[in-house]
């Protein structure tokens, strides 16, 4: 009989912890909702911190307490593995948004048999876009491929997001995209084009400046990275995942 008062109570235990976690996560997400009311869509989960819990909100992270008192803001690090816990569920965001890339829609610079595919947001007007543009060569030697996404910094309508319908829409694109980043005005053109469309998705996987180069399993490095250095992070982004 004692056995069956324990597994009773040890089963009434589990129920009420799951019972409290779903209100701690209803609780969090009413308290979301009333900050981000336009979010499409928020998904709470556990973290390693107790009382902690984690919030994705559209394709950004946050974190809240469990009794919905406190926001939290920033990243979290295992200072014992040294992991970015945060930039790990940001990675698992991205890799869902990148399944629906449209990749004919890219402009790609690529060796034959490249080691790495690297989708690569650029503004035609940044300059560090177009320092690694003048050395695509050097990235495809080191068996990087380059496809390039739109991301027009200034934003839809602006000179620079006109300047990428213009390269889209060329006949060449690949040589009207190196022309523009060597500094000319590309020919207006007008055509069916995926820029806003690209722009938008930019925005969703947490781009904020450009270059930004994102990874096939949803990695963000951002900035310039001159290609030496980044073949080698690269492979060393690779080693930690196999050994994980």
């Amino acid at each position: 009989m004692r056995h069956y008062i324990k597994g009773f109570f040890c089963l009434l235990l589990g129920y009420s912890a799951t019972a409290a976690a779903e209100d701690d996560y209803g609780t969090v997400e009413e308290r979301i909702r009333a900050l981000a009311p336009s979010a499409t869509s928020i998904a709470i989960s556990e973290t390693p911190i107790e009382g902690v819990l984690m919030v994705q909100v559209n394709g950004d992270i946050v974190y809240a307490t469990a009794d919905g008192k406190y926001l939290i803001q920033g990243r979290v690090v295992d200072m014992e593995t040294r992991e970015d816990l945060t930039e790990k569920a940001k990675a698992e965001v991205r890799r869902e948004l990148l399944v629906s890339v449209d990749t004919s829609k890219q402009i790609s610079f690529s060796p034959e048999e490249p080691a790495y595919e690297l989708m690569v947001f650029t503004d035609i007007d940044c300059g560090y876009c177009r320092k690694l543009h003048s050395q695509m060569a050097a990235y495809n030697e080191q068996g990087i491929a380059i496809n390039y996404m739109a991301f027009p910094r200034a934003g839809i309508g602006s000179r620079s997001y006109e300047k990428a319908v213009s390269v889209w829409c060329a006949d060449n694109p690949q040589e009207a995209m190196t022309q523009a980043k060597l500094g000319a005005d590309p020919d207006p053109l007008q055509c069916e084009n995926p820029i806003a469309e690209q722009y938008q998705l930019g925005m969703e996987l947490g781009v904020t400046g450009t270059p930004a180069l994102l990874t096939a399993d949803g990695q963000l490095i951002p900035g310039y990275v001159a290609p030496e250095k980044l073949r080698e992070r690269l492979d060393a982004m690779v080693a930690v995942t196999a050994a994980d």
